[in-house]
């Protein structure tokens, strides 16, 4: 007979990327049990498997099957027999065909495939395409996989989904079945009235950490167990209970006593001469406890805090080193970009508007000999942050650099000042207005440099054509008027063009065709 294994995680963590499934778990499953695995979705339950059973590496500790890991293992399938999901089968495959491929890839004999297709109850179906099995069917053949080995663990996610309620009656006798030959069994389940019936111990966690391991009676705190009692007699019952000193709540299933056993409860009611209809002992239901659990509301001693603290503080360890690890780089970047900076003068730069905060300092560009373009004609400053700032050109303080006082005559030449400072200034772009609303942008000519901005010819020549275009006469509703403009007599020009090429493809036309009728008769009269 095969024996069980102490299944055991050792601060176990998982994170995926920010996410961090599982949270330094500390845990212990011994064999000769049932163990039902709980949590609510998303908790880690699945994860925690999978990295007991080697499909996931842990981040952080370690889960071990006798003291080795799954991939240690000479021959795993004697040694754990593994359902996470009951729909790894070929539809195409009968049953006991999808059992021989396992049995023959671990070395076993292909008589053990007929007696675990007997142990589950699947021998009728075994010459049967999996694909017409029900979800039922399909549970009891990965319960049969996972039993081919006869290994002493078994861990099973969800064994009793899809089972009708005999099945769920029979599973609960076959699992508690095999924890009495001394196997080690770890189900995971979300059916709480399912796995009270069936596990003898529990193992609980909720966002990655545990919240409770132990057996099932150990769940909750004897003190809160009460004992109901009732009787035909409810009266008497009362009074002999008065009588002893018991105290009691009468509800409406019979009287509440806590905090005295049932036994001392039944002796009172005898003393007295009373007869009972029920005399029973009740504790707070695993639901509500489980709920209380997940959500924090209820902490029990054999949470593994120290261990989850540990895990909490591995956290923020990393994080800090990463955190310091950033600074560092911030540093070096800074004294990297530093020399860019040695060279700038430490003077602010003028502002001839209000702003938000004194300029760093100004850097000359590269050329300063050379002449600025009209169009751009702020210099700009490098501040210590690498920040790049643009600076309207002004009259520099006394202090300032020749550079910089270059920059501000150029600056002044190419540039009508303000009649009053702008609150935020910007760089002397040229344009025009047209009368339809058009805005021109207009390109800087060097010729033009001292002329304002509104004085080029283009620009001139473009305003007065919207006046003539747009300049109706109030007069003539029609828009129309007999004094004709430039622009009109170079329509007319256009259009008489094409009146005058029409007029002669109509002179054309018309001789051809007399030609052509000359031809036909000249030709029928042959």
């Amino acid at each position: 007979m095969p024996e069980g294994q102490l299944l055991e995680f050792s601060g176990v963590t998982k994170r995926f990327g920010a996410v961090t499934a599982v949270s330094g778990l500390t845990a212990r499953v011994e064999p000769g049990r049932v163990t039902g695995f709980l949590g609510p979705n998303g908790a880690g339950k699945t994860t925690t498997l999978r990295i007991l059973l080697g499909l996931v590496r842990a981040t952080e500790g370690r889960a071990t099957i006798g003291g080795a890991t799954y991939a240690e293992m000479e021959r795993p399938l004697q040694t754990v027999g593994a359902v996470l999901e009951a729909s790894s089968f070929h539809p195409g495959r009968t049953g006991a065909a999808h059992l021989k491929v396992y049995a023959q890839a671990a070395g076993l004999p292909s008589s053990r495939v007929d007696e675990v297709l007997g142990l589950v109850g699947l021998s009728d179906a075994a010459g049967r395409k999996v694909g017409g099995y029900s979800l039922g069917m399909r549970q009891r053949l990965a319960l049969a996989y996972s039993l081919l080995g006869d290994p002493g663990v078994l861990v099973l996610d969800e064994p009793a989904n899809g089972l009708d309620p005999e099945g769920i009656r029979w599973m609960r006798g076959f699992l508690r079945a095999l924890a009495r030959e001394g196997r080690t069994v770890l189900i995971s389940s979300h059916l709480l009235a399912e796995v009270q019936q069936t596990a003898d111990a529990l193992l609980i966690i909720s966002q990655g950490r545990l919240v409770f391991q132990g057996m099932l009676d150990e769940l909750s705190d004897p003190a809160e167990a009460a004992t109901v009692v009732d009787s035909p007699d409810r009266a008497a019952l009362a009074e002999a209970l008065r009588t002893a000193g018991v105290p009691f709540e009468v509800l409406r299933s019979g009287l509440t006593v806590r905090g005295v056993e049932p036994a001392q409860v039944g002796a009172s009611a005898a003393a007295a001469g009373v007869a009972l209809s029920s005399l029973t002992k009740r504790g707070p239901a695993l639901e509500e406890v489980f709920l209380q659990l997940v959500d924090g509301t209820r902490v029990h001693p054999s949470a593994a805090a120290g261990a989850a603290g540990a895990g909490t503080d591995g956290e923020v360890a990393a994080m800090g080193a990463v955190g310091a690890a950033s600074a560092d780089a911030v540093r070096t970047d800074t004294a990297a970009s530093a020399p860019s900076t040695v060279d700038a003068p430490e003077t602010p730069a003028p502002e001839p508007g209000p702003v938000a905060e004194p300029e760093p300092a100004v850097v000359a560009e590269p050329e300063p000999e050379a002449p600025a373009p009209a169009g751009s004609t702020a210099a700009f400053a490098v501040a210590s942050t690498g920040l790049i700032d643009i600076v309207p050109g002004a009259a520099p303080p006394e202090d300032a650099d020749v550079d910089v006082e270059a920059i501000g005559q150029v600056d002044g030449e190419l540039s009508e000042p303000d009649a009053e400072p702008a609150p935020a200034p910007a760089p002397h772009a040229a344009f025009a207005v047209a009368p339809t609303g058009v805005i021109d942008i207009v390109p800087p000519d060097d010729e033009a440099a001292d002329a304002p901005e509104d004085a080029d010819p283009d620009v001139e020549a473009i305003g007065e054509i919207d006046e003539e275009l747009s300049g109706a006469d109030p007069d003539d509703p029609s828009g129309e008027s007999d004094e004709k403009t430039e622009a009109d007599r170079e329509a007319d020009r256009f259009f008489s063009a094409f009146d005058h090429a029409e007029n002669r493809d109509g002179d054309d036309g018309e001789a051809a065709s007399v030609d052509d009728a000359s031809s036909h008769h000249e030709g029928g009269a042959r």
